[in-house]
Order: structure tokens, then sequence, then C-alpha cells
């Protein structure tokens, strides 16, 4: 369940009506609906959320648990509206049976007046991959703890050899109408709750809910090229439907671990290699480590630190497809510490050879600098 305020979720006040609250629904489940935004996980995501909210504010009981306790009155063990809102089985007659089923009586969302039971709620599973393991691809293994079909009664919530009976209130509608001069208005059968059957011999195990707690333990593919953010959906993997309804979904949610040496930006991989001061100035070869092993990299003479080094083809191929990215190698020039006397006394020396007259022939960065330094403060006072 989102853990958004209700209200918020609906963009209506804490004193609306139930007519802004119906109002507020329909314009937003019209703008997110899945029919509406094909392939759109943000837009379904939304939906369903709009659609708890608007089940939550609309009923009575649940709304003054709601506006008494928050999110905690629905929490496991609350009153059992954790997940209901996420059922992803919504058409637009759910739109328009919800705004105007139970002032007409046309109980669109019930299909035609017969009860339907609430698909299993979506879970969410945070995990963590090193940058290898993303890269690469890998095979996981995850507990997850959630509602299943309870297995001495196979979901029914009636004991083994008996069976849950129609309600004779509703008729197996989950509804019961009152009429008001010109209105039907309908309302939840109070006889059996909305579920349209009776449970007189609940099962033992299961206390007569079709579904008990359990922890799954799941096998997950992970594909090659995944990136925090990632998600990845495994279908009927969530909670459990009510006495039989079809089971949520289970999102596997990917974030990569910060790497020692590696930094990842889209399909490029970014390092920075340290060089010595003198193979910075007189060039060489340095080892740089790669996902696939280590490769050398030519240093051209005289170069300054920061400067870059593209390595073709070494970096990630995305989840998504494309051509594979490249390394991006920073050279970064060390300088020496912990100098004995001797070697202070050469560096000295060789800055002495430094100076005079042609000194912006061997440092033309701090020339630069200097002289731009020197400007802006004329500019300044001139």
């Amino acid at each position: 369940m989102s853990k958004r305020d209700f209200y918020e979720v609906l963009g209506v006040g804490r004193d609306a009506n139930e007519r802004d609250i119906k109002k507020a629904y329909k314009r937003l489940a019209m703008k997110y609906h899945p029919d509406r935004n094909p392939g759109d996980d943000t837009a379904a995501d939304k939906f369903k959320e709009v659609k708890t909210a608007y089940e939550i504010l609309t009923d009575p009981q649940k709304k003054a648990a709601y506006d008494q306790y928050g999110h905690a009155a629905f929490e496991q063990g609350g009153m059992g509206g954790g997940g209901g809102g996420f059922g992803g089985g919504a058409d637009f007659s759910d739109i328009f049976g919800d705004v105007f089923g139970d002032i007409f009586g046309g109980g669109g969302r019930r299909g035609g007046g017969q009860h339907r039971a609430q698909r299993g709620a979506d879970l969410r599973y945070n995990m963590e991959l090193t940058l290898e393991e993303a890269v690469r691809g890998c095979t996981k293994e995850i507990r997850v703890p959630t509602l299943v079909n309870c297995d001495t009664c196979e979901g029914s919530g009636a004991k083994k050899g008996s069976s849950p009976t129609t309600c004779g209130t509703c008729h197996g509608a989950g509804q019961v109408q009152m009429r008001q001069g010109f209105f039907a208005v309908q309302q939840t059968c109070p006889h059996c709750h909305g579920r349209g059957k009776i449970i007189s011999d609940p099962c033992g195990k299961c206390h007569g809910q079709g579904r008990v707690q359990e922890t799954k333990t799941l096998s997950v593919k992970i594909p090659a090229g995944v990136d925090t953010g990632d998600r990845i959906r495994l279908t009927g993997e969530g909670e459990a439907g009510e006495f039989g309804a079809p089971a949520g979904d289970l999102y596997v949610q990917v974030h990569v671990q910060k790497h020692a040496i590696f930094e990842r930006d889209g399909n490029n991989l970014y390092c920075e290699v340290p060089v010595s001061f003198t193979m910075a100035a007189l060039g060489g070869e340095v080892e740089v480590p790669t996902l696939d092993g280590r490769v050398s990299l030519k240093v051209p003479t005289e170069t300054q630190t920061g400067r870059m080094f593209r390595m073709r083809g070494k970096g990630v191929k995305s989840v998504r497809g494309g051509a594979v990215g490249d390394l991006i190698c920073k050279l970064v020039v060390e300088t020496p510490v912990n100098l004995s006397s001797r070697q202070k006394e050469l560096l000295q020396e060789f800055e002495n050879t430094l100076a005079g007259s042609d000194a912006k022939k061997h440092k033309p960065r701090s020339e630069g600098f200097f002289d731009g330094v020197k400007k802006f403060f004329d500019d300044l006072t001139g």
C-alpha cells in the first residue's frame, strides 16, 4: 500500500465530501489508466495508488480508521485493507462503476452485481548487486515473506470437506441496495462483508481467510547490463489473491553497490589512473584494470593531470541493447611523498632549471593562470 497521504494522492482536502472525492478519482483514474498509457509503469503505479486512496476514502468504516490511525490501520493484522488497492485487473468500467455504481446501482465494478474477489497485492524486493554482477548478469536466490494460498483448504477458507455457501442476504452479489425514492443506493453487504459467500465452518489453519503468512524462496535471474533503478517483474509471485483470486506480482528493485575502482554512467565506465610525475613528463605505459582483465595504456610525453583517455568497448552493454560502452580513464599525476633530503635537493635543482626567460615554455598552464589572475585584478582596480 502507498505510504503517501490518501488525500494528497487524490488532491483533495481532509474536509472533502464524497462527491469531491469521486470527482477527483474519476479525473485521475482516466488520466493514469493503463489502457491510456500502455507500457508506462509509472502511470500504472499511480493508477493503483489513486484507486487504493479512493477505495479507502469512500468506505465510511475504512475512512474513519484512516483518519484516526493513518496507514497503520491497514498494515498486516489491521483492517485487512493492505494491498486491495493494488489489484491490476481494472478497466474503464471500474472507473465509472466506482464513481456512479453506488448511486445508480450500476454495479460496474462487480461485473453486473457479481462479487469478484480481490487480486493479491504486488510486492517489492530491494536487491543489492555488485557492479560485476550487474554487468555480467547472475542468478540470485531470495526469500520473500508473503501471503500464500492455504494448502489445507486450497484457498477457500472453509474447513476441509466443507465449502462456503452463498450469502442469503445479498445472494452472492456482495452488495445490497437500499431504495430512496427514485434512487437505489448500493452498499457492501453487512452480512458477508462484500465476499458474497459465508464460511460457517472455517479452516483451522487460516481461520477462514484462505491465505497464510509464509516465506517463499525464489530464484531470480538478473539479466546482464542492469543498473540502479531497473525493476524486474516476477508475474504471480506477489501475495495470493482472496479466495482463489489471481496472485499479485513481485517487483525486484535493483541497486548497484558503489565500486572501489569504477564508476558507471549509462553504458560507460570511469576510473582514475594514478601515474608518477616522471611518467607524465617522459611518457610510458601503465596497466589499467577493466572488467575483462588488465590492458596497457600508452601515456604520451608531457601529459597533464586530468587528461582523459577513452578505451572503446571496455564499458557496459545495456540490458536494453545497443552498443557496448567505453572505459574512460582519467590520468592523475601523483605527487611524491616522504622524500629524502637528497630527493628534495634533486627536485629543487630541477625546479631551478625551469626558471628564467623560457619558464612559460615549461609551465604553460601555470603561467597562463597567473597571467589571468593579474588581468582580473587589473580590471578591478582600473
